[in-house]
């Protein structure tokens, strides 16, 4: 027997371990929703910063049910087989904006003084989902080539 067929291809482990990314992805984003949807006193101050910083004084709700309901379609998406590699993408667009808030915006790393729990945890859950995004990169280049069709641009 060839060792070919003893061990999967690098690329179908990739695929593999895309998995439980994925999973740590939806429960990571799923698990904060009790705290936007429900207006818990923590969201609702750092959706208040955020809005005040950004200009838009009372503005905390939308913007919080707004990045909820945003976090709540990537981590459904990731958990399907056919819209995992565009739920990642979804995911690592939304966890970007909370890398971004956190470093350059009033917010901060620490906006609860427990050490930048929730900073850490929006890294390693960009992490994942970049992860995600290179084990699955044949499908995000294809649905690239097909949205520029759709456009009439010419792919390469």
């Amino acid at each position: 027997m060839d060792t070919a067929a003893r061990f999967p291809s690098a690329d179908r482990v990739l695929k593999l371990l895309a998995w439980p990314a994925a999973i740590w992805i939806a429960c990571e984003l799923l698990w904060y929703e009790q705290y936007k949807l429900t207006g818990n006193e923590g969201s609702v101050y750092l959706f208040t910063i955020l809005s005040d910083w950004l200009g838009t004084p009372g503005g905390e709700k939308p913007f919080r049910l707004f990045v909820a309901v945003m976090e709540i379609a990537a981590s459904v998406l990731v958990l399907i087989p056919r819209t995992q590699a565009f739920g990642a993408l979804f995911a690592l667009g939304i966890m970007s904006g909370a890398i971004f808030f956190h470093t350059v915006s009033p917010l901060g790393i620490d906006p609860y003084g427990d050490g930048g729990t929730l900073f850490k945890e929006a890294c390693f859950t960009w992490a994942m989902a970049a992860f995600i995004c290179f084990a699955r990169r044949d499908e995000l280049l294809a649905l690239g080539r097909r949205l520029l069709r759709g456009t009439g641009a010419v792919a390469a």
